[in-house]
């Protein structure tokens, strides 16, 4: 490829081509362009599309742990996650023992570093917005093609900024040194008010969507593209932050309408393209399996429709020495147990796991299924059975790892586990040679299958590319690491990310609708959540409406409730929980706010939006796991001597079991007998080996450790290095400003 003299461009460029997916072809074109200058590049149609196509480079959310600019949370137990129901752990948001300040908050803004700093990739943005716009070779079909993909971006920079700060500088210029300027005066720019924040990103948004085709014309090659769905998608999930009690705490009806006809907007338009909608809407097949098909084909190109509006593609290209075209998504390395070569799992709470509604979409208690705390997994929300494994199930992958398996011994008997992927079985359930501490919260057993440690009962599977559901998988196993650094195990994966996908957008717009307070838009909203529960429910419960409560349409507090509840259910695990969270101030109501600024104590949602809601604050609990052990059998050793070993059951296949006894109608017996030979036989398992539901301590404390979010943590504050950079940047009201002999904050993101 031929170096053209713009700075950084040829590296730009190269990084671009390298990191792109098989699917995104986009990002791959191997052409050369031969040699521009700064003036020349937005001259050249292509020169100018490659740098589009590095923006996708630097600006796609990257499916990994930890959170930071680069990595927004993604189902990953990050700290912002382990602030949740979804995963345990003390995060420092959360910890009680932890003060949160301007020296330890995480930094989301700072970077020396302009390619992996935020407002460096702001600069990327204005750069091509310029260029394109100031281009006299470019036609305006051209010009609308690339400056939609550039809007968008710069939304989405500021979108992942301000939804964490509240207002940030808005710099919409490539701004450049001034001669004489030697302090750099011109360059500072002050905080903008989170309303003015939020109308800039939804002008870029909106120009996006009028620019941007609803989808493009040559699929296979340009998906991934952002798309005008895609654009208005971003806008009303930016309007729907914006009308949400943490920024409206006088719940202005305004703002949800504003929010409303935005995520109406994209509905639309993604309907208009044909391209996007409910994935497998009508075909849920067996326990959800085409509800969880979705997350690996993410194109819909088995005839359904495609969820994927906002997707980080990946691919599984073996690492060569000097190239850097692979880019793995490690999701399905870091789900699998470690058994499996996998990267140890991922360890769900007891109480999300209680948390899914049984069969009929009635939650425990209110069903006509009673839940047996033993075997958790009968008659459960199909989308249960592809969120979570348990001890028994079935989850098969292409390869054989058993030969780093490690013989126990058992009377003589051999064991070879982890076994043949295809015939990979997960039993994760615990012992204890000290009966004293089957009991005990603090303590946990010694494991099954090579399995100790916290992850002895329930397993995160959401988004997992199982044989059972995907035939053709994502990745590619390898036993061992190779000579040339291959990753082992389920490393190279080329299963996508979905930032946005079309279930949100409709969940986005149901809330919207509700806040409103309009019957019209309410009724709407009830319609829409009995849309996203009719693509995984049997169409006999469609009668009975999925198990909603057709009384909230009427009933909004209970209906913001109902479309709460159905987002943590459709979109667990995948990244949306904290911010929802964040939204709607639940880990204490809202409670603390006027501590920090008087104007900021709710007055709309009575006072209140936990007691408004009707659920339980978050604070002041504590999480647990869930460890499904044996009290009738104690073992040798660690790791070693199983008793259950001989007695195990086949394991069941979800997509053809039957976990849910058929009611009869009668309420002194209200379901039927299993079916299912293979689930009737694992049940039996449980209850004749005396396989015991404990909830263990996540937090590892034997002591009183609970959750306590701090009311200045739902709008943090800049870190220390930010305001030493910036001696005249405001800090955030409620943090310490270090520029200002340590006083405090004088910023107000709720100002407009």
């Amino acid at each position: 490829m031929n170096n053209y003299n713009y700075k950084g461009a040829a590296a730009l460029l190269c990084a671009a081509l390298c990191l792109g997916s098989c699917s995104d072809q986009f990002l791959q074109d191997k052409k050369s362009y031969g040699s521009f200058g700064a003036a020349t590049i937005y001259e050249d149609y292509d020169g100018a599309k490659t740098r589009i196509d590095y923006l996708y480079n630097l600006l796609l959310p990257v499916s990994a742990s930890g959170i930071d600019y680069d990595t927004p949370s993604t189902g990953v137990a990050d700290i912002y996650s382990k602030s949740t129901e979804e995963f345990a752990g003390l995060s420092a948001f959360v910890d009680p023992e932890t003060i949160v300040d301007y020296t330890n908050v995480q930094d989301l803004i700072f970077r020396e570093t302009k390619n992996v700093s935020p407002y460096g990739r702001i600069r990327e943005c204005n750069d091509i917005i310029e260029g394109v716009e100031g281009s006299k070779s470019l036609n305006e079909e051209q010009k609308h093609e690339l400056l939609g993909q550039a809007y968008f971006f710069r939304a989405w920079c500021y979108y992942r900024l301000v939804k964490v700060y509240g207002g940030v500088p808005i710099i919409d210029h490539v701004q450049n040194p001034i001669v004489g300027d030697d302090g750099g005066n011109e360059l500072v720019v002050p905080r903008s008010t989170t309303k003015q924040c939020i109308d800039f990103i939804c002008a870029d948004l909106q120009k996006a969507a009028d620019y941007l085709p609803a989808a493009w014309p040559y699929a296979g090659e340009d998906f991934g593209r952002v798309t005008a769905g895609t654009a208005l998608a971003l806008k009303g999930r930016t309007l729907l932050l914006w009308a949400s009690p943490l920024f409206n705490r006088a719940d202005d009806k305004q703002r949800w309408a504003d929010a409303y006809e935005a995520n109406k907007a994209a509905i639309d338009k993604l309907d208009e393209s044909g391209v996007f909608g409910l994935a497998y809407e009508g075909n849920p097949g067996v326990n959800a399996t085409n509800w969880g098909k979705m997350f690996v084909n993410y194109t819909g190109s088995d005839g359904s429709k495609s969820e994927a509006v906002f997707v980080t593609l990946y691919n599984k290209i073996p690492w060569v020495e000097a190239s850097d075209y692979h880019k793995y998504n490690n999701w399905e390395h870091t789900v699998r147990p470690k058994n499996a070569m996998g990267g140890g799992g991922l360890t769900p709470t007891s109480e999300i796991v209680d948390l899914f509604p049984m069969a009929d979409g009635k939650r425990a208690g209110e069903s006509a299924y009673t839940y047996d705390k033993q075997c958790f997994f009968l008659n459960r929300d199909p989308r249960f059975y592809r969120t979570f494994a348990f001890p028994g199930v079935r989850w098969r992958f292409t390869g054989n790892p058993s030969a780093n398996s490690k013989p126990a011994g058992n009377n003589g008997q051999v064991f070879d586990y982890p076994y043949n992927g295809e015939d990979y079985a997960l039993w994760n359930y615990a012992w204890y040679e000290d009966e004293s501490n089957e009991q005990n919260p603090g303590k946990s057993g010694f494991t099954a299958d090579g399995l100790a440690g916290s992850h002895t009962g329930v397993y995160v599977n959401k988004r997992s590319d199982d044989l059972d559901v995907n035939e053709t998988p994502l990745y590619t196993f390898n036993i061992q690491a190779a000579s040339n650094g291959a990753p082992s195990g389920f490393k190279q994966s080329a299963a996508p990310y979905m930032e946005i996908r079309y279930a949100e957008v409709l969940l986005n717009l149901a809330e919207a609708a509700c806040g409103t307070g309009d019957a019209g838009h309410m009724n709407e909203a009830y319609e829409a959540l009995k849309r996203i529960r009719s693509r995984v429910y049997p169409s006999e419960l469609a009668a009975k409406d999925y198990g909603l409560d057709a009384s909230i349409r009427s009933d909004r507090a209970r209906l913001f409730s109902a479309i709460l509840y159905e987002r943590q259910l459709e979109l667990a695990y995948e990244g949306k929980r904290f911010d929802d969270m964040r939204r709607w101030m639940l880990w204490d109501g809202g409670q603390g706010q006027e501590a920090l600024k008087a104007s900021w104590k709710l007055t709309g949602f009575g006072g209140n939006t936990c007691q408004y809601l009707g659920v339980a604050p978050l604070n002041g609990t504590r999480r647990h796991t869930i460890e499904v052990y044996t009290a009738k059998f104690t073992a040798e050793e660690k790791n070693g001597s199983d008793p259950l070993y001989t007695l195990r059951p086949s394991a069941i296949n979800l997509t053809r079991a039957g976990l849910t006894a058929e009611l009869t109608g009668n309420a002194a017996e209200p379901v039927k007998e299993l079916t299912d030979k293979n689930v009737l036989s694992l049940v039996n398992f449980y209850r004749n080996n005396q396989l015991t539901r404990k909830d263990y301590n996540a937090d590892g404390n034997s002591v009183e450790n609970v959750i306590r979010f701090k009311p200045n943590c739902y709008f943090i504050g800049f870190k220390q290095n930010m305001m030493q950079n910036n001696t005249t940047l405001e800090q955030t009201v409620g943090w310490t400003d270090i520029n200002r002999g340590g006083a405090d904050g004088t910023f107000d993101p709720l100002a407009e």
